[in-house]
């Protein structure tokens, strides 16, 4: 059911066009810059989808976001609690070094170090045992369905390069030091690294020795960061670049009326979402003293109706935003139409913080990035504007992304009062969203990591469990949706949009564009 659904999106998503066959080099741009190269860093979509160019996992994703086998070529459970990957042989690093299941097992213990932002991929209780050379057993506590979901995004790292170069040690997205890691790849995919200047370029070079040699045509990647969304536009539009992305939602109708090159759109998968400091007892960032107004639910209740998300929709979004009410995207959850947003009503806003003990309001810094998701800054400028007609005086705090993730997020010691955050969940189930963004979790970010708000139901943690280990999908999905009641009516969030994607390309691309978001070398063709 799910494939089906995600190769309905991913039909919709695709450039078709002529080029002269000695076009090999392909130019591309995106809104933010790429900054470290450690795989474990960030746990951020456009990160990952770069250096998955160069790294690749046990298993990966087609055009359609299925699972097929990477480095591993098979599967199966060979226990109850025990899953055989047997790994694919013949295959090297970068650097001419074998890929064996020593480095599995490195990379499952780097992967859940201290600095990694990609811990929750494995669970701390599953166990990496090395069987032979290319058969490693994964080990869990219990039944999990889809433990393998989420890997076509866990990199499989080189263990004698990492440990020869001083590499060990994961440099977390706050942290302002770097190891050799941050600046150098050696993976077994497709392209190779030959150079990187953080904010400036990066540049990719086709992998001869790729065990898998019939997915592309293209030799060399440059990969250029630009802000500016009128300087990345006139490149393409230009033929400076091939591809740049996002296409702002007000320049598609130019994309497409320019010759030569065209916009691609579909739904994506991420939701776009605001969170609460619902944990610490006093607000880092507000002028409410001893108290934190965000533990009470009337206050975020008047938060959330004192958004007018159609108003996002159509002014700020130029319609290219389906409002939601949950943080999962309904191409991912069948029973998402069972729940509906709280209606947008200002009076009922000001009426509940009134009964919350704020009939003044009072005042709030909003952290926000602003070259991470569509129209990111302008939301938050709406959403600010909008608190204001209730009472709320919002201090707007916009960065770039790697100032701002390096903030908010648990390498950062969660320093936020309220902020912005979009999520796309990697094993594309409602699981995924409920353990990151829903479940318990403490200061040092054990527990729900990307929770950054601190929500916290026992009950929650509990459903978050139980789905984990089951197997039938009627009950499976029944469990999820009990959790998403709860949170749904205790506002765990304010949840806002799924944004649609919006790629600009040269006609002489042909490109696939996944509902993930990401964007991978392997499906470009330049003819």
């Amino acid at each position: 059911m799910l494939n089906r659904r995600l190769t309905a999106a991913a039909a919709l998503a695709a450039a078709i066009a002529a080029v002269p066959a000695s076009a090999e080099t392909l130019k591309y741009a995106y809104q933010g810059t790429l900054n470290q190269l450690d795989p474990y860093s960030l746990n951020e979509t456009f990160t990952l989808s770069a250096v998955g160019n160069v790294y690749e996992g046990l298993t990966r994703r087609n055009e359609n976001l299925e699972i097929e086998p990477s480095l591993a070529e098979s599967w199966e459970i060979v226990e109850p609690n025990r899953w055989r990957f047997h790994l694919r042989q013949g295959v090297k690093f970068h650097n001419g070094n074998d890929f064996t299941a020593e480095d599995v097992v490195f990379s499952a213990t780097r992967l859940r170090s201290e600095g990694s932002d990609l811990a929750k991929r494995l669970g701390t209780d599953v166990e990496v045992v090395a069987v032979d050379d290319h058969t490693v057993d994964f080990v869990l506590p219990g039944p999990n369905p889809i433990l393998h979901h989420e890997w076509d995004t866990w990199y499989i790292m080189d263990k004698e390069w990492t440990e020869g170069n001083g590499a060990v040690r994961v440099t977390s997205a706050s942290d302002t030091s770097s190891n050799f890691a941050a600046f150098n790849t050696n993976g077994t995919g497709p392209f190779k690294l030959v150079s990187h200047e953080p904010g400036v370029k990066t540049v990719f070079e086709k992998n001869p020795d790729w065990w898998d040699t019939t997915r592309h045509n293209i030799d060399r990647v440059e990969f250029t960061p630009i802000a500016s969304d009128a300087t990345r536009v006139a490149a393409l539009l230009s033929g400076e670049l091939d591809m740049v992305y996002p296409v702002p939602v007000q320049d598609i109708r130019r994309v497409e009326d320019n010759s030569g090159t065209r916009a691609l759109t579909g739904p994506e998968l991420r939701t776009i979402f605001l969170g609460l400091d619902q944990r610490r007892d006093e607000l880092l960032y507000s002028d409410v003293k001893g108290r934190n107004p965000f533990k009470d639910v009337r206050v975020r209740k008047a938060f959330y109706q004192a958004i007018d998300i159609e108003a996002i929709k159509s002014r700020v979004m130029r319609n290219m935003a389906e409002p939601t009410a949950l943080l999962i995207a309904p191409l991912l959850f069948e029973r998402a139409d069972e729940f509906q947003r709280f209606p947008y009503d200002p009076q009922a806003s000001r009426a509940l913080l009134a009964e919350a003990g704020y009939p003044d309001g009072f005042s709030v810094t909003m952290d926000c990035p602003n070259d991470r998701y569509v129209n990111d800054e302008a939301i938050c400028q709406a959403v600010a504007a909008m608190l204001a007609r209730v009472g709320v005086k919002v201090a707007l705090n916009a960065q770039p992304k790697a100032q701002y993730f390096a903030r908010i997020l648990p390498s950062g010691g969660y320093d936020t009062s309220f902020y912005m955050l979009g999520w796309t969940p990697g094993s594309l189930d409602g699981w995924n969203v409920i353990d990151n963004l829903l479940t318990c979790r403490d200061d040092a970010g054990k527990g729900g990591a990307f929770n950054l708000g601190g929500y916290c139901n026992d009950k929650v943690d509990a459903l978050a469990a139980e789905i984990l280990s089951e197997n039938d999908p009627a009950r499976r999905d029944a469990l999820i949706a009990e959790a998403f009641r709860i949170t749904h009516e205790e506002i765990a969030h304010l949840p806002l949009h799924q944004q649609s994607l919006a790629w600009g390309v040269s006609d002489r691309l042909t490109v696939a564009q996944r509902a993930d978001d990401q964007f991978l070398f392997r499906f470009v063709t330049k003819n």
